[in-house]
C-alpha cells in the first residue's frame, strides 16, 4: 500500500468542481475549524476565500507563533552536481540544454563549504540533478561524511531513491529529504517530463513512502507551481501530506511553494499564481496543519519574502547559488534557475529581526 492507490481513487474532476463552486459559508465553516480537515482545506484554497485572506493571514501567524515562536530556521543549497538524465522542459538542467555541465569532487565540496560556514549556516540542503549513475548512492555517500561533519542538519533533494538506498543515507547522516512532485496532474507531468526515469509518474509519488519507511526524520513535499492549476495541485499535496503524516506518524513534514522562474530553456507558467495566491496558499496550509513546516525560497522578492516571513513561513533560505561551485566561483551557465532575493544571509536576517522575528542558524543536533 502506498500514496499511490489512494490517489487512483480521487477523482480531479470533482474535486476541481468542488474548489469552484466553493460558497462564501463553506469558508467562513471552514475557518471555524481548518485543522486537519480536507474538506475545509478545498475551501480555504477556493477563489471563495480570497474575500477573507486577511481573516486568514490573522490566524495564520498566531497559530505559526503559537507553534514555532518567532523562530525562523535558516538553510542553504549547495549544489552538487548539474548533471541530468532527464528530459524536464521547465528546469535549466534538463539534458538537452546546451550548458556547462559539473560534478563537484569531494576537494570541490570542502572548498564550498568553506564560503557557506563563514556565513553562518549550520542547515543545508544537497541538490543535484538526477543522473544515478554518475550522482547516485555511491557518490552520495562519498559526499555526506564531508558534510555532517561540519553541518549539525544535513538534507537532500536529489532523484528518487530505493528505501534501502534511504536507509544507508541515515546511516551516513542524513536527516531530511525534499522530494517534490512537480504536478499531481498526470497528464501534463507527462508533457513536461519527456525522457528519463522521472517520467514515471507513479514511481514518484510512491517516493515519499519509501523515505518514511526507511526512517528519515523529515520528509518535505512540495509542487512546481504554475505547471497545472496551482489550486488542485495543491489540495492535492494537501491529500498526499494529510496520507503520510498519518501512517507515518514518526516524521515530521515541510512543504515547499515554488513558483516558476525563468532558466535556460524553459517553459512560462501554464497558469500564473499572483502574490495574493501565493499568500492565500500559505495561510491555508498553516491553518489546515499547525505543525507543518513551510519553506520559502530565493525565487521570491525581497519585498515579498520580507512580508511573508511572518505568515507561517518557518524555513529560509538565503545568499544561495543554484550552480555547482557556485560559491566559490559564480557562474550563470551553470545555474538551474533565476534567483530573484540576491540579498546576503546578513541583510535577510535583519530584515526578519526588523520585523520581531528571530532568525536560527542551528536548532538540531545529531548527538541530542
Amino acid at each position: 500500500m502506498s500514496f499511490v492507490q489512494v490517489f487512483q481513487k480521487l477523482s480531479r474532476s470533482e474535486l476541481q468542481l468542488k474548489l469552484y463552486s466553493t460558497s462564501a459559508t463553506d469558508v467562513e465553516r471552514a475557518l471555524q475549524r481548518p485543522s486537519g480537515d480536507l474538506d475545509s482545506l478545498l475551501a480555504l484554497l477556493s477563489p471563495a476565500a480570497e474575500p477573507y485572506l486577511e481573516q486568514m493571514a490573522q490566524q495564520a501567524v498566531s497559530l505559526t507563533r503559537q507553534r514555532f515562536g518567532a523562530s525562523i530556521g535558516m538553510y542553504i543549497p549547495l549544489y552538487l552536481s548539474n548533471l541530468c538524465a532527464n528530459e524536464c522542459d521547465y528546469c535549466g538542467f534538463t539534458m538537452s540544454n546546451k550548458i556547462k555541465r559539473k560534478t563537484l569532487s569531494c576537494d570541490d565540496v570542502s572548498n564550498e563549504i568553506r564560503p557557506i560556514k563563514a556565513m553562518g549556516y549550520d542547515a543545508i540542503l544537497l541538490v543535484s540533478g538526477e543522473h544515478e549513475s554518475k550522482v547516485g548512492v555511491p557518490y552520495f555517500k562519498q559526499i555526506l561524511p564531508l558534510v555532517t561533519e561540519q553541518f549539525s542538519h544535513v538534507a537532500m533533494e536529489v532523484q528518487p531513491l530505493e528505501e534501502r538506498d534511504y536507509k544507508e543515507l541515515v546511516a551516513a547522516g542524513l536527516d531530511a529529504v525534499m522530494l517534490y512532485q512537480e504536478t499531481y496532474n498526470p497528464q501534463t507531468y507527462s508533457e513536461h517530463h519527456t525522457r528519463g526515469k522521472k517520467r514515471d509518474f507513479n514511481y514518484r509519488l510512491e517516493s515519499p513512502d519509501r523515505v518514511a519507511r526507511a526512517g528519515v526524520d523529515k520528509i518535505g513535499l512540495g509542487v512546481l507551481l504554475g505547471l497545472d492549476d496551482w489550486r488542485l495541485d495543491a489540495l492535492l499535496m494537501g491529500h498526499h501530506l494529510d496520507y503520510l503524516e498519518k501512517t507515518y506518524w514518526r516524521s515530521r513534514y515541510s512543504i515547499s511553494l515554488p513558483r516558476l522562474r525563468p532558466c535556460t530553456g524553459g517553459v512560462s507558467p501554464k497558469v500564473e499564481l499572483t502574490d495574493k495566491g501565493l499568500v492565500q496558499m500559505i495561510c491555508a496550509f498553516r491553518l489546515f496543519n499547525q505543525q507543518l513546516e513551510i519553506s520559502l525560497s530565493t525565487r521570491e522578492s525581497p519585498k515579498l519574502r520580507d512580508n511573508l516571513f511572518a505568515l507561517g513561513v518557518t524555513n529560509v533560505s538565503a545568499g544561495s547559488s543554484t550552480q555547482p561551485g557556485g560559491y566559490v566561483e559564480p557562474n550563470t551557465e551553470l545555474d538551474q534557475f533565476e534567483i530573484s532575493d540576491e540579498r546576503t544571509p546578513q541583510v535577510v536576517a535583519k530584515a526578519m529581526l526588523e520585523r520581531g522575528l528571530n532568525p536560527v542558524w542551528k536548532d538540531w543536533e545529531t548527538g541530542w
